[in-house]
C-alpha cells in the first residue's frame, strides 16, 4: 500500500491496520486444516457431504479466528519493534515504522481482535478457545522477551505452528498422529533458522540494529542447525506415511515423499542462491516451482485417501 496525504484520515487508518495485519501470512494458518485433511473418520463415504461441509465449516471458522489472533500480534510486533524496522531495507515501509500507524491506535486494533478473537473462539469450542488462549500467551512472551533469547525465539515461533496443528484437531475433535505434530515442529524450526539465516546475509553489518538475536546467530551455527532440522524433517515426515494408524494400510502415502523432498530442497535453494528465507509466504505465493509442487503434493495425499482408503 501506498499512502498519500490526499486520502481521508479514516482510510489511511484502515489502510495502516490492514498492511499491519499481514494478510500474506495468514498462509500459515492454513495448519489449521490439517487434522481435516490426514484424520477424517476412515468410514465416511462419498455421501456424508453434509459432515464434511459441517466439520469444514468448523475448521474455516477456526482458521478465521486464527487469523484475527495473528494479526492482532503482528501489529504489536510492528509497535513494539518500530525503531528497528526503520532500519530495515524493507519493514521500515511497514506503519508503524513509518508512523502512519500510531501506538494508540495500533494497540487499539490489537485489543480489539485479540478479545474478539477469543470470545468467538469459546463459542465455537471452549478447548478451541483455551489452544488459543495459549497461542496469544505464548507469542505475547515472545515480543516481549523471549525473542531475545537464541535458539529460543524459533522454539517458541514453532510451538506456535504446533498449536496451530493441535487447535485443527480439537475443533472437529478428531485425533492425529503424534508423528504430524512431529513433522510440523521440525518444518517449523526448519523455516525459523533459514529464516534467522537470510536475516544475517541480507543484513550484513546492519543486522544488530534489525533485530537484537541476530548478534548472537552466526552463518555457522544457523547452517549448521539447518542441516540437523533439515534431514529430521524428513525423515520424520516418511516415517509418519507409513506408520501413522490413520493412514492407508498399503503404505501408498509414501507416494507423497518425493513432493516433501523436492519441497525441502527447492527451499535451500531459494534461501541460498537467492537469500528469499526472511519471507517464507513470499516463497509459497509467489515461487511458481514451489506452487506446483505443492498442488501436485496435496492432489497426491487428497487420491491416496480417497482411493486407497
Amino acid at each position: 500500500f501506498r499512502f498519500k496525504k490526499s486520502h481521508p484520515r479514516g482510510l489511511i487508518v484502515l489502510k495502516a491496520i490492514l498492511v499491519s495485519a499481514r494478510p500474506r501470512q495468514w498462509t500459515k494458518n492454513l495448519l489449521v486444516y490439517f487434522a481435516l485433511l490426514f484424520t477424517v473418520n476412515q468410514e465416511w463415504k462419498f455421501g456424508d457431504s453434509i459432515e464434511v461441509v459441517h466439520l469444514f465449516g468448523r475448521s474455516t471458522a477456526a482458521f478465521g479466528l486464527f487469523c484475527l489472533a495473528t494479526s492482532a500480534i503482528y501489529i504489536l510486533n510492528d509497535l513494539v519493534d518500530a525503531e528497528k524496522d526503520r532500519n530495515h531495507p524493507r519493514k521500515r515501509y511497514r506503519p508503524a515504522a513509518m508512523g502512519t500507524l500510531t501506538s494508540v491506535t495500533g494497540l487499539v486494533a490489537s485489543l480489539f481482535m485479540v478479545c474478539s478473537g477469543l470470545v468467538l473462539a469459546w463459542i465455537l469450542d471452549r478447548d478451541f478457545g483455551g489452544l488459543l488462549l495459549i497461542y496469544l500467551v505464548a507469542m505475547l512472551a515472545y515480543s516481549g522477551y523471549l525473542k531475545r533469547i537464541v535458539i529460543v525465539d524459533i522454539m517458541v515461533i514453532s510451538g506456535g505452528f504446533v498449536l496451530r496443528a493441535a487447535a485443527g484437531a480439537v475443533v472437529i475433535d478428531v485425533t492425529i498422529s503424534p508423528w504430524l505434530y512431529i513433522c510440523t515442529s521440525l518444518g517449523a524450526l526448519f523455516l525459523g533458522f533459514a529464516k534467522r539465516l537470510s536475516e544475517l546475509v541480507v543484513a550484513g553489518k546492519e543486522a544488530q540494529t534489525q533485530r537484537e538475536t541476530l548478534q548472537r546467530y552466526s552463518p555457522r551455527l544457523l547452517e549448521q542447525l539447518i542441516a540437523i532440522v533439515a534431514p529430521a524433517t524428513l525423515v520424520s515426515y516418511i516415517l509418519y506415511t507409513f506408520s501413522a494408524n490413520n493412514l492407508p494400510d498399503n503404505h501408498s502415502m509414501m507416494l507423497t515423499i518425493p513432493f516433501v523432498m523436492y519441497g525441502l530442497f527447492r527451499y535451500l535453494y531459494l534461501v541460498h542462491d537467492k537469500n528469499l528465507g526472511e519471507s517464507p509466504e513470499d516463497i509459497l505465493l509467489r515461487d511458481v516451482p514451489t506452487i506446483i509442487n505443492l498442488f501436485l503434493w496435496l492432489t497426491t495425499v487428497c487420491v491416496v485417501l480417497v482411493v486407497f482408503r
